[in-house]
């Protein structure tokens, strides 16, 4: 497929993959398209379907990954997610990069896949100072902050094995997190501008 290669963004809950995204698309507009992943879990206040997940039941993404609609799906928490191929096809067909936000299982999955995409890992600096992110959120019982906690040690273990990822981004201070993020997509973010001239 040709036209910008995909990203594919993972690290835990509480890393700031989201806060790092949202500036890169700001900064970089038209450049970026999200991949709209789908999920089984009630929206937060503020989410909108379509937007920031397509909100399914759990028979209608059960059904899709049964068809092989999905590039790669999971479960945490008693929820289900995944990201399908549509989405992706979507965003490319619009000559933009399109960042897929996925978990540490779903960057094996894709792995398994013909994608090819930039593979970057985001990770906060410690398990304290995550907590501590996670904890400030107030989006989270304490069972469910429990479950991330376990899943984002996991997930940092994981971040640290050899040809996982092409870069691991350490998110200790926002502003260096950025920069490198930025660096390492500069070339991709090039090949769009070119296009759009």
């Amino acid at each position: 497929m040709s036209g910008p290669r995909p990203v594919v963004l993972s690290g835990p809950s509480g890393a700031g993959k989201s806060t790092l995204l949202k500036r890169l698309m700001k900064e970089y507009e038209g450049v970026f398209g999200f991949s709209v992943s789908h999920t089984t879990r009630n929206p937060r206040p503020g989410e909108e379907d379509g937007k920031d997940y397509h909100f399914v039941t759990r028979e209608n993404m059960q059904e899709g990954i049964d068809k092989g609609e999905f590039i790669e799906n999971a479960e945490f928490s008693g929820n289900m997610y995944g990201t399908s191929k549509s989405s992706i096809e979507d965003v490319q067909a619009q000559n933009l990069i399109c960042i897929l936000d996925v978990d540490i299982q779903g960057v094996q999955k894709i792995k398994k896949t013909d994608l090819n995409p930039i593979y970057i890992s985001i990770q906060p600096p410690s398990m304290d100072i995550l907590e501590k992110r996670l904890r400030d959120r107030q989006t989270e019982t304490e069972d469910s902050l429990q479950k991330r906690l376990e899943a984002a040690r996991i997930d940092m273990e994981l971040s640290k094995e050899p040809g996982v990822f092409d870069i691991v981004i350490i998110n200790d201070d926002l502003e260096g997190a950025y920069e490198k993020l930025k660096s390492v997509l500069v070339e991709e973010i090039q090949k769009v501008q070119d296009a759009k001239k």
